[in-house]
């Protein structure tokens, strides 16, 4: 058995691909991804020993320049990707049994390319706001939360088709394949896979509309050693605080780093500081304060009072699975969303605004590292599923021959 696996996005979406791949593998399956080319990704996949085919653009160029992407940016993207998904995809599927996308911005080019094969095709997101959006627009007028969600979402959809129609439908005249329809329908189909944990990001229950399958996250399993000088650095002190926002650039590292630190001192902590895309650094030459580069979440989220991030999929699973609290300080995309729902289980806090000071910073880890909020912390984690990427391995292998995945996890 032969399965791709595709994605384009930072870590957070390339990552979990990587752990399907090692559960398919795990099966007797061959599992090959198509990921962005940046250069940590080729480490990931050199680690877990999964073929990688590079796809795409580095997201680091793309996400991490001097200036935010504007419109006409995004929009050649998609087209590029698209073009990518018929000249890499269709050659890297040849032999395949079934074809994965994760997100629309690889998935358009990845059905094309399963049509152009005859294999089944299937499409996983890491959030509710990656399934497809309701087809007509939420009615005007609605006050609550989920009201203002819905219609961002059907919003994004709309901003979806515009992106990928003309892109979509020009590849697949110059092939002689039929236009498409509802490029919606086309890409997410009507059986959407939710790669999250139930507890953390649950299947709307209300969309009848779509058979959402959810297998729980995607995680992969890492053993990597702490760091020696690590190791040290917590066995010195109290539990420190880890601050981390991965693949975002903030707008000023320096200020991102000062308000970490300063924070963590005003609650007698210290600092974990993840230099990730942003380039954090110590402030001072304090003691205070230990910066890592990538290392393993696994070993070091159980280790540390809390977990202050931006909000991805990846790190907010990551800590509570280990019953870890967090300040999740969003700062776009579906990051907001799980901010709300770290709050509402109680787990921790949802920083209002993208910019933390020190002063809104060192009162939501006041509250992150009250009692109440870790017992609540490692309730909810005992009631979160790890077997994840086994469950969707199975079903995976499941579709191939019915041209349908299973209705249910």
């Amino acid at each position: 058995m032969r399965v791709l696996l595709t994605t384009w996005g930072s870590r957070g979406d390339v990552e979990p691909l990587v752990g399907l791949a090692v559960a398919l593998r795990g099966l007797g399956a061959e599992a090959l991804v198509c990921a962005p080319p940046d250069e940590e990704f080729a480490t990931l996949f050199a680690r877990a020993g999964v073929p990688l085919v590079p796809i795409g653009p580095t997201v680091r160029s793309v996400t991490a320049g001097a200036k935010p992407p504007t419109v006409e940016d995004a929009v050649r993207l998609a087209s590029d990707l698209v073009a990518a998904g018929f000249d890499t995809l269709a050659p890297a599927a040849e032999g395949c049994d079934v074809l994965l996308a994760n997100g629309m911005m690889a998935a358009a080019g990845a059905r094309g390319a399963a049509d152009r094969l005859g294999i089944p095709y299937l499409y996983a997101c890491y959030h509710v706001r990656g399934l497809p959006p309701r087809k007509i627009a939420p009615e005007a007028g609605g006050q609550s939360a989920k009201d203002a969600a819905d219609k961002a979402h059907w919003e994004q959809g709309q901003k979806t088709i515009a992106m990928f129609a003309d892109a979509l439908g020009g590849h697949r005249a110059k092939l002689g394949l039929p236009p498409v329809e509802d490029v919606l329908d086309y890409v997410y189909t009507d059986r959407p896979w939710l790669a999250a944990d139930a507890t953390l990001c649950p299947a709307p229950p209300e969309r009848a509309d779509i058979d959402v399958v959810q297998t729980g996250a995607w995680v992969l399993p890492d053993d990597r050693p702490l760091p020696r000088e690590l190791e040290a650095f917590l066995d010195a002190g109290e539990p420190p605080v880890y601050v981390g926002f991965g693949s975002m650039a903030t707008a000023s590292p320096e200020d991102t780093a000062r308000v970490a630190v300063e924070a963590g001192r005003a609650q007698g902590r210290r600092v974990v500081l993840a230099r990730g895309w942003a380039g954090l650094a110590p402030i001072d030459d304090a003691d205070d304060c230990f910066v890592v580069g990538d290392v393993n979440q696994q070993a070091l989220f159980p280790r540390v009072a809390a977990v202050v991030h931006h909000g991805g999929a990846g790190t907010t699973t990551a800590a509570s699975r280990f019953g870890t609290p967090q300040v999740v300080v969003p700062q776009i995309g579906d990051q907001p969303s799980w901010a709300a729902r770290v709050a509402e289980l109680g787990i921790g806090v949802a920083h209002q605004g993208p910019a933390a000071t020190v002063e809104s910073l060192t009162a939501a880890l006041a509250t992150a590292l009250a009692p109440q909020t870790r017992t609540r912390a490692r309730e909810e984690a005992a009631t979160m599923r790890t077997d994840g990427a086994s469950v969707a391995a199975k079903l995976l292998l499941d579709t191939v021959g019915t041209q349908k995945p299973p209705t249910t996890a």
